[in-house]
């Protein structure tokens, strides 16, 4: 333990959500040991017509304790390190695109914004975006979608109950489109989440941006639920459509 993690520990009582070592909320070791690279990561079952979806870390472990950490327990410094792995995905997804990108984060229930006081997708989006311009990507996070009221909390439900909780559930309004359209004419969209789990959250939220004519690339995302059993064979990769953020022929609404 460095002189620095001693003192955190008198003043703050702090402990790593990997290790419970006295000090940081996350000690050198446990750093040094978060993936460095991202990896397709298929739910099984796919929704039909997902974009690729790619991970940096399986949701488990050191990286569990990381996104449980910042988003319920307010530990905000954990956001530093998870906009890293969210940036991993996000280079691994935009691999071979040639255009400036969007980050499109899920968007978070009012009430767990207000019981947060956080919205914490999109500030890892924001962060992870910010990382990637330092790095000489063009690339930019927008808060386009909004959650429709009636969304019941995600957590306990199987894959069928969630597609049938989140169908219809988000909306692109059209003053964030205008604006976007304004400041960039041609873009490639990702949409980005915290942990992938059955990907309804994700398949819908991909439904709600390309409703308006939007195409996403793919989906990025920090963590991925771990599979058991025998891994399967990945789904039929879709068909990568337009590059441009608005398609030939496409308006945007009213």
């Amino acid at each position: 333990m460095t002189l620095r993690d001693a003192y955190v520990d008198l003043v703050l009582g702090g402990t790593c959500v990997g290790c419970a070592r006295a000090g940081r909320l996350l000690c050198a070791e446990c750093r040094a040991a978060l993936p460095t690279d991202a990896r397709s990561a298929w739910p099984t079952p796919a929704p039909v017509g997902l974009a690729r979806p790619f991970a940096a870390a399986p949701y488990d472990g050191t990286v569990k304790q990381l996104l449980l950490g910042f988003k319920e327990r307010g530990m905000l410094a954990l956001g530093r390190p998870l906009a890293a792995l969210l940036a991993q995905a996000v280079r691994a997804a935009a691999a071979g695109i040639d255009a400036p990108l969007v980050l499109v984060p899920v968007p978070s229930r009012p009430a767990s914004v207000r019981a947060r006081g956080l919205d914490s997708t999109y500030v890892l989006a924001a962060r992870a975006a910010r990382l990637l311009r330092h790095q000489g990507w063009t690339v930019s996070a927008v808060r386009l979608l909004r959650s429709r009221p009636g969304v019941l909390d995600q957590a306990g439900l199987d894959a069928a109950a969630r597609a049938v909780n989140l169908a219809g559930s988000m909306t692109c309004p059209s003053p964030g489109l205008r604006r976007l359209a304004r400041r960039q004419a041609r873009a490639v969209a990702l949409v980005c989440d915290d942990v992938i789990t059955t990907g309804a959250t994700a398949r819908e939220a991909q439904r709600a941006l390309e409703a308006v004519g939007l195409h996403v690339a793919a989906i990025a995302a920090v963590a991925a639920t771990v599979k058991r059993g025998p891994a399967p064979a990945p789904p039929p990769v879709r068909s990568a459509g337009p590059t441009s953020m608005w398609t030939p022929g496409t308006t945007l609404p009213p």
